[in-house]
């Protein structure tokens, strides 16, 4: 599941590219499979040996083309572990709203870029995630939990703020907002709740078969409910 547009985002074979805040590896893996030289990082050792294990599986079974390379890295977002410039392409998904110092780790985002290169940051879209906050308290109140939620003019103002041009924005997994509504309504942690177990089956049919239906209930519902907002933008040449 990509909340990031490939197609917008323009990697190309043999770019060096980082997935910063990598999680499961989700993006990290389409980078591979385009042929980019990923570098996936993150604070989670646990995550980052099994993005690893994947990496060496996606290249014995020749998913990924001759020549492209991956790499996994632990590191601190406020002090990336990287030269200056070192990165044709950056991905941060989902991880701007988990730190204090957002404003620090976007410095680090535009140090480590080239000149030229592009960013994409994905975040929780406000409403969306105003909702979540107001149906439940142990949605957000977690170690390491989200600490705000952003609005999309105060994303793009933070960014241009550090020198980023921004380019524009994409949103996705309308489909997604109702579900966590209704998790943080019955309850986080319940995962027996019918209604919850009746709509993730959806949710998994959908990422397993991406059927007619529910990709064009995506496409219309996503400007209105999507969970995530993607903001597209580069660092000046």
């Amino acid at each position: 599941m990509l909340t990031v547009d490939f197609d917008r985002f323009g990697v190309l074979p043999g770019e060096r590219v980082l997935d910063m805040g990598c999680g499961a590896g989700r993006h990290a893996f389409e980078l591979y499979r385009r042929g980019a030289d990923v570098v996936a990082l993150d604070q989670n050792t646990s995550d980052l040996a099994e993005v690893a294990v994947m990496f060496e599986a996606m290249a014995a079974e020749g998913q990924v083309p001759t020549g492209s390379s991956a790499a996994t890295v632990e590191g601190d977002a406020l002090a990336l572990p990287f030269d200056d410039g070192e990165f044709d392409r950056i991905i941060a998904a989902e991880i701007l709203e988990h730190i204090p110092d957002d404003r620090t780790a976007m410095e680090e985002l535009f140090r480590v870029l080239k000149p030229g290169g592009v960013l994409a940051v994905t975040v929780p879209r406000w409403f969306a995630e105003k909702v979540n906050w107001a149906l439940s308290d142990a949605y957000h109140e977690v170690e390491g939990g989200h600490v705000r939620i952003y609005k999309e003019s105060e994303l793009r103002g933070r960014l241009e703020d550090v020198g980023f041009v921004v380019d524009g924005r994409s949103f996705a997994h309308a489909l997604h907002s109702p579900y966590w509504w209704l998790k943080c309504a019955v309850g986080v942690d319940n995962d027996t709740h019918p209604l919850v177990t009746a709509y993730h089956r959806v949710l998994v049919w959908d990422i397993m078969k991406a059927p007619a239906l529910t990709r064009a209930a995506d496409r219309l519902l996503n400007p209105v409910v999507a969970k995530s907002v993607v903001v597209y933008c580069h660092k000046p040449a």
